[in-house]
């Protein structure tokens, strides 16, 4: 409903940036690390990842040395046929690691979307449902001569404030995400080459697993999000028979809560993915 009212175009401005807001979410959720923002991000990611192959290449020499010298008692022990044999293993496996590390971290990436993917057919939610003004409560507010006007004047903007911080602070969150993914990518090699050394191979799986975890964050926030959607689907209950500035203080105020929940849930998805798989 379009009106003229400052106070109702107020709280709808807010309310669209929501909107707008929770879409860009939706989108940024299943959206590829190679198809964001055009995918020039992520041909500047696989240059970095590139050079800094090398670098890994050199330190998985290194760390392999390490790792004989830490497990063999003595030159003998290399000399072993079973022996040789594990560590020209365990050296062939962690180069392979290094050398195709992307596509390793890709395909974790693709397992996490798979199961997003499965949650929101799972609940047939694939987008974000719009948070909207009750009309009941537009025509409360286009009825209120001026002075009743006043206090809801004051309810409007700290409403609107609220709501618009709440945007940005979920969109953040999940932009944080994107680069999370994007740094781990960039500079992945060096951490796989840890894999060549007994004594240092806990790095690498440490990584792999902060990886994974940043990956499932994603499904998290979908979960978040539908839960979210539902609440917004069954809108607080107006009371028609209550002051208007009544009528708005008590949507606003539970409309605030339910974006404080979603939001807290959102910025506490690497604290469950930590919990869920003991990081």
């Amino acid at each position: 409903m379009d009106s003229d009212n400052w106070v109702v175009q107020n709280l709808e401005n807010a309310l669209n940036t929501w909107n707008t807001k929770m879409a860009e979410v939706w989108s940024l959720l299943t959206t590829s690390p190679q198809s964001f923002k055009g995918g020039g991000i992520w041909h500047v990611i696989q240059q970095i990842n590139g050079a800094v192959k090398g670098i890994g290449l050199a330190l998985l020499v290194l760390f392999f040395l390490m790792g004989v010298v830490k497990t063999c008692g003595s030159l003998t022990d290399v000399k072993r046929p079973e022996h040789a044999l594990k560590l020209f293993i365990r050296f062939a496996i962690a180069k392979g690691v290094v050398t195709y590390g992307l596509d390793l971290m890709m395909a974790l990436f693709d397992i996490a979307q798979g199961a997003m993917r499965t949650i929101m057919n799972a609940s047939g939610i694939g987008s974000a449902t719009k948070t909207t003004l009750p009309n009941e409560m537009v025509t409360a507010i286009e009825n209120c001569g001026f002075f009743e006007s006043i206090p809801l004047w004051a309810v409007t903007l700290i409403g609107s404030l609220f709501i618009t911080v709440m945007s940005f602070i979920i969109i953040l969150t999940v932009y944080g995400r994107f680069f999370r993914l994007y740094m781990y990518t960039a500079i992945a090699p060096i951490p796989l080459s840890t894999f060549a050394g007994q004594p240092t191979q806990s790095v690498g799986v440490s990584f792999l697993k902060s990886y994974a975890g940043v990956c499932l964050e994603g499904a998290i926030i979908v979960l978040a999000c539908i839960i979210f959607s539902k609440f917004a689907a069954s809108p607080p209950v107006v009371d028609k028979d209550a002051a208007a500035a009544t009528m708005v203080w008590k949507y606003v105020g539970e409309l605030a809560f339910n974006m404080l929940v979603l939001v807290g849930m959102v910025r506490m998805s690497d604290h469950v993915v930590k919990e869920v798989m003991g990081l």
